[in-house]
């Protein structure tokens, strides 16, 4: 079992406990208990596929005795109709892990689905385009690798991943919001002596926070909120940074980013955008499994 496994298994089996409780009613009720059957899992829409793993343990872990083959893997392209898994093996198992490996496998090809859109839409391979730490409690290694499969990048995958000082940080060292940008150097100092090795990024809502961020040299500086022009007049200014400087930041957009407006904001220079939507309001990618014949 791998290490992806072992931390996801108990997710899976909890989901399945959340839907099954105390047995499959009406797969029992109307189902021979020797009936076996061959099932396809398609897409009903296309997309890209994430989550092709966990659908497959769900109907592991229902039962050992369905054999499931992959049709396509995480990050393929599918068309509506393709086949994305294949299923022979005890009908009432597949019937019962039914819903759950589909819930699996439609949020998690939607998250990868939405990603390689932003990604497309970005239009440069120069840009990373991440997912946050909005993610739904539970799924948040699924989702990240859902991203990746959509073609994205994976921000911190939790809070000791690495140090981004945000505006409630600055505040919570003075509650004086004329305070914060004074807050900022002594705050990136403090963080990269505390968090040896660690990324620094600091986020900063207007140019006179930009400048003293850009003075206190970390190695990440996050935009959030900003409208396009300021965007450009960020990345303006810190081409006046001397490359020989022993650190320019990287810039970093968050915050109202949508599919109509990324390539703009991929072309004022800044190297990072993050979005949230990724993985908080994707919409699932439609699947669903038919029984094709029974095994008699």
């Amino acid at each position: 079992m791998t290490a992806s496994e072992r931390l996801i298994r108990p997710l899976i089996r909890r989901a399945l406990q959340e839907d099954v409780r105390r047995g499959d009613l009406t797969t029992n009720a109307v189902v021979p208990p020797g009936a076996r059957i061959r099932a396809d899992v398609r897409a009903k829409a296309a997309g890209i596929v994430a989550g092709v793993n966990a659908a497959r343990w769900v109907f592991e872990t229902v039962d050992r005795r369905i054999r499931c083959t992959a049709k396509r893997k995480d990050g393929h392209a599918v068309r509506a109709g393709q086949v994305i898994l294949t299923l022979h093996g005890p009908a009432r198992s597949i019937l019962t892990a039914e819903r759950t490996a589909l819930n699996f496998l439609g949020h998690l090809s939607g998250v990868a689905t939405l990603t390689r859109a932003y990604v497309r839409r970005a239009g440069s391979a120069r840009i990373a385009v991440l997912d946050t730490r909005k993610t739904i409690p539970g799924l948040r290694m699924l989702e990240k690798d859902a991203v990746r499969a959509g073609g994205g990048q994976n921000h911190r995958r939790g809070l000791d991943d690495a140090v981004l000082i945000k505006t409630n940080h600055l505040k919570a060292i003075s509650n004086q919001q004329s305070a914060v940008s004074k807050n900022i150097p002594a705050a990136v100092r403090q963080a990269k002596r505390r968090a040896k090795g660690k990324t620094v990024e600091i986020e900063v809502t207007n140019l006179r926070e930009f400048m003293a961020a850009l003075h206190a040299k970390p190695d990440v500086i996050l935009l959030d909120n900003w409208a396009l022009g300021d965007i450009r007049k960020a990345v303006t200014i810190r081409k006046l940074v001397p490359r020989h400087s022993s650190l320019v930041p990287l810039l970093e957009v968050s915050g109202g980013v949508t599919l109509a407006n990324i390539r703009a904001i991929a072309k004022t220079g800044v190297e990072r955008i993050s979005i949230g939507r990724l993985t908080h309001s994707a919409p699932a990618l439609d699947v669903s499994l038919e029984v094709t014949s029974d095994e008699r």
